[in-house]
């Protein structure tokens, strides 16, 4: 035990010296090093690979080390996907956090109309503990309490580090979604439903954006806009409309993830969710179904869906539950 305890005060020394000043607190069980010197900054062009490096790292390790598949096989270029979007996307930032002059964790949040919304958010595993992704969102934070908007996210209900992390800072879990792997066969899937899908126009994005309001008490047209203009090249977008013509439902596809969408019923999504997995036929998809329409999720899993995570809606601040069918996405996110 002296020798143990001798090597932990050699490692703070260490700490102290080369990454700056850190506030040891012991607690039961557990020791927790929390970072005091952090600057919190916008990100810039000069720091895209290294935030890709930085998600690619952070979530592959944290899933590996609770013994699951890395979501980032292919390396850092696939996160780069991040930095691509919401660079792009009207009213999107970038932050970053540094630890003496070291890239230490990142975040990116959205500025909408009538929210704040945080994206992917992540701490390298060398100061995983050590309050980096606090810092980064009392920053985001502070910016929604200043725009008297509430803040929406869509975390992962495996990871209770992030889930403590929210619900410390006021967030509340407002639904639960289950993730649904789906392999679409080479000849595609057959499914009866009397609802007509079409692709999306940009005449459909005030129709699109008016129905989210009124279903889920959100607007978000810049984000409809980007997607149907598609400047990244691998969006897509479907919308089905009532029997007055009027837009009844919408989903957007990203190559390998479907969302986000809404529509007024299960049977509208359903369609819409059909129509996007026929268009990729042959590839996995990943998409989010909420827990309580248990009949689309038995549709869903009859196409072969399983299920491979969980996900939180959280919510700071004012929310409105949602009177249809909500599809939310990672990117860009809001539940």
């Amino acid at each position: 035990m002296p020798h143990r305890l001798a090597v932990f005060w050699i490692a703070i020394h260490l700490l102290d010296r080369f990454w700056g000043r850190v506030d040891i607190a012991l607690i039961p069980a557990r020791l927790e090093i929390r970072v005091v010197d952090c600057l919190i900054r916008r990100m810039v062009e000069s720091d895209r690979q290294s935030v890709a490096e930085l998600i690619c790292v952070s979530t592959n390790y944290w899933y590996e080390q609770h013994g699951l598949e890395r979501i980032f096989p292919d390396g850092p270029e696939s996160a780069d996907v991040f930095y691509q979007v919401y660079s792009a996307l009207e009213g999107s930032v970038g932050i970053v956090a540094e630890v003496g002059g070291r890239l230490a964790g990142s975040c990116f949040y959205h500025q909408r109309p009538t929210h704040v919304s945080l994206g992917i958010m992540n701490a390298h595993p060398n100061y995983f503990g050590r309050g980096v992704a606090r810092r980064l969102l009392d920053h985001i934070i502070e910016v929604a309490d200043g725009l008297r908007r509430p803040i929406r996210l869509v975390s992962s209900a495996l990871n209770l580090d992030s889930f403590s992390l929210y619900t410390r800072a006021g967030f509340v879990p407002r639904c639960a979604y289950q993730d649904i792997a789906l392999r679409v066969p080479e000849a595609g899937l057959e499914d009866q439903s009397p609802v007509v899908v079409r692709e999306a126009v940009l005449d459909d994005v005030e129709a699109m954006a008016a129905l989210e309001m009124d279903l889920c008490g959100i607007r978000r047209e810049g984000d409809f806009r980007h997607f149907i203009t598609n400047p990244d090249g691998f969006w897509h977008v479907s919308v089905c409309e009532d029997s007055q013509g009027h837009v009844s439902g919408f989903i957007a596809a990203s190559g390998e993830m479907l969302g986000p969408g809404v529509a007024r019923s299960e049977e509208e999504i359903a369609a819409l969710l059909l129509a996007e997995l026929n268009r990729v036929r042959g590839n996995k998809v990943i998409f989010l179904l909420p827990v309580e329409c248990a009949g689309l999720v038995r549709r869903v899993y009859g196409w072969g869906g399983r299920n491979c995570e969980l996900h939180f809606a959280q919510v700071r601040g004012k929310y409105r539950v949602c009177t249809g069918v909500n599809l939310p996405a990672f990117m860009p996110e809001t539940g």
